[in-house]
């Protein structure tokens, strides 16, 4: 005797072995025996032999018409054999009632099953609703389909345009969009950003890396609504002139300085600082966009600013202009050049020149210092501040020799996005004497203000380090690296929106106000916090975009390289440990697998193989060592 029966939501046969009432011992046709309980039996045959009954059963199950088995049903609850013998129109065999339980059990959307071989027709409302949704979900996988061969093919199925930031950045893996690219990188074995750049939906490798960018960070965009600045009361006019240094491409001009000869014989060096605090007060409306994007974002090419272009033009230390500031007034020796004591005030200062690296640097320099070359402007004060910053160099007791660190500008033509715009890479060296004036007096200037809004009782985000761990505090502690008692960031109020929190404590104190942050403000802590993640998210974005452009600098080499004699392009690279190298013209770090054992600051050569813009990433190859090659 056999038996048909039902196991975990399917239908199977066996031949009873031993019957135990409750539970019975079967044999499938393949000869693997199990155990069945007996309430999971649906009949039991002798024929047709049990090799054939499925396959028989199946076939003649395909010949009943479900809508008409539907029509056939009672509106009650009812028995797969009841509705059997009422569609054959007599007592079916076991084949007939076999079947019909086959067809009620494969057809869900018209029979409701309620037991063990009982079932309910499904009420003509919710039957349609049902037929309805699945034809929808059948269309919906001929669609999903359609768009899968199309991507396959390489072709861009139309509803991708309108949902392709979120398709690339954050797929909805319940998206029949999604699903059809999914098949589809499968199918061809390429990541999504690669299939869809292979299908032409990305036409700019470097807009992909920052709508990424964009989307996460700004996802309403990085334009800004309109802002209204507070006003200011009239501030004291400055009896000096200053004159800023600054990158080509700076517009936040943040810094100035001046020098003025005191009846006394000293110097006065005077800092001075944008003071956009003074019309952003706290939780005003530019104060909150400042809040939220917390730093100005860099990238070659282009940057992201952290005030609209109005907030900046309306506090950029710009030339030929009198600008509101807050400046820190050294006065110094004028035979040994110790500093005396210090003087800030909040005032307005006229601008008379931003001086640029790139013009400044050719003159102004370890060379023409030595030969006493003082042909250019502002000669005699730039040669005051170099001797000046070397004894604060040396009084820190932390020498800034970093001479042998390279800095890496990038310069961009035309169009960031355009694939046909060229990217130059030049070098320059660290710790110039361009680079000391500058960092030594913002050294100074943050230090000295940090000391003394500690001494007023006036909280403020610091910058500490010790044991080599560097971290931000609202409590003045040492900062080991730097060789000083303190340190804070108030230099770059038009970038950083520490600088502008701390700009506000120094203005209030200065007046002898109340501070903008009392102590324990939980908005102190949450700026730091939140800087302090955001600032390491812009600097990596910053870092990858710096990647992005050195890929397209090597593409700009091989292509130049193509019609040369040997075509291959090959670098000359420093080996920094194991197989990890970094190239000796641009700022390009990656692992060549093929690289033998070779101790650090080895040269190598290498030939540059294929460059993916998208993974940002290279293929190299080990040539030889550069003696080796010599």
């Amino acid at each position: 005797m056999n038996i048909f029966y039902e196991e975990e939501g399917s239908f199977k046969v066996g031949s009873i072995m031993t019957d135990n009432t409750t539970s019975l011992q079967v044999e499938s046709v393949s000869g693997k025996r199990s155990k069945v309980k007996a309430v999971n039996v649906m009949l039991r045959f002798s024929q047709p032999a049990l090799a054939e009954f499925m396959a028989q059963a199946e076939a003649l199950a395909e010949t009943i018409e479900v809508e008409f088995l539907w029509e056939c049903c009672p509106p009650e609850e009812f028995g797969a054999e009841q509705i059997a013998a009422e569609y054959f129109g007599h007592v079916p065999n076991s084949l007939e009632a076999a079947a019909a339980l086959l067809r009620l059990h494969g057809a869900p959307i018209y029979f409701h099953k309620k037991g063990k071989g009982r079932y309910r027709a499904a009420p003509p409302d919710v039957l349609k609703a049902a037929l309805a949704g699945a034809e929808k979900k059948r269309q919906q996988l001929a669609l999903q389909a359609r768009m899968t061969e199309q991507l396959t093919a390489f072709e861009l199925p139309p509803r991708f345009a309108e949902h392709l930031a979120q398709i690339l950045y954050k797929p909805d893996r319940n998206t029949i969009e999604v699903k059809a690219l999914e098949a589809a990188c499968a199918s061809t074995h390429l990541s999504a950003a690669h299939l869809l750049h292979r299908c032409g939906a990305l036409p700019s490798t470097h807009d992909y890396h920052l709508q990424r960018f964009l989307l996460e960070h700004f996802p309403k965009g990085a334009g800004f609504p309109a802002v209204a600045l507070s006003a200011w009361e009239e501030l004291p006019l400055a009896t000096a002139n200053a004159f800023s240094i600054d990158d080509a491409a700076t517009t936040e001009i943040d810094d100035a300085f001046s020098v003025e000869k005191l009846p006394n014989g000293n110097w006065r060096i005077g800092v001075h600082f944008a003071a956009p605090a003074l019309g952003m007060p706290r939780d005003s409306d530019g104060d909150k966009i400042a809040a939220q994007r917390l730093s100005t974002v860099y990238m070659p090419g282009r940057k992201i600013t952290m005030l609209p272009d109005s907030v900046v033009e309306a506090f950029t230390l710009c030339a030929d202009r009198v600008c509101p500031a807050l400046s820190m007034y050294n006065e110094v020796d004028g035979e040994t050049l110790a500093i005396l004591g210090h003087e800030s005030r909040v005032e307005k200062i006229h601008i008379a020149a931003n001086l640029r690296h790139d013009t400044l640097e050719p003159l102004f320099n370890e060379e023409t210092l030595a030969a006493g070359r003082l042909d250019y402007p502002y000669a005699n004060e730039l040669a005051l501040l170099w001797r000046l910053v070397q004894k604060l160099e040396e009084g820190r007791g932390k020498p800034s020799d970093n001479s042998t660190q390279m800095d890496y500008n990038f310069h961009i033509e035309n169009d960031p996005a355009s694939e046909n715009c060229r990217v130059s890479i030049t070098q320059r060296r660290r710790g110039s004497p361009i680079d000391k004036v500058v960092s030594e007096l913002m050294i100074l200037v943050n230090s000295e203000w940090g000391k003394h809004l500690a001494e007023h009782g006036f909280v403020g985000i610091y910058r500490t380090q010790q044991n080599g761990k560097v971290k931000m505090s609202t409590v003045a502690a040492p900062h080991q690296g730097l060789g000083v008692a303190q340190y804070m960031w108030s230099s770059s109020p038009l970038r950083r929106y520490v600088d502008m929190v701390n700009q506000r404590q120094i203005i209030a104190m200065l007046r002898d106000a109340e501070p903008a942050y009392p102590k324990n403000d939980p908005a102190l802590y949450s700026t730091m916090r939140d800087f302090d993640v955001m600032y390491g998210v812009y600097n990596d974005f910053q870092r990858s975009m710096e990647r992005y452009w050195c890929l397209r600098w090597l593409q700009q080499e091989q292509a130049g390289q193509a019609q040369a004699s040997p075509p291959e392009l090959i670098v000359t690279a420093t080996v920094l440990r194991e197989n990890l190298v970094k190239l000796v013209d641009i700022p390009l770090v990656f692992k060549v697998p093929s690289l033998p054992e070779l101790p650090a600051n080895t040269r190598v050569q290498l030939a540059i193989g294929a460059i993916d813009l998208l993974d940002l990433d290279i293929e190299t190859r080990f040539v030889a060592k550069v003696e080796e090659a010599a």
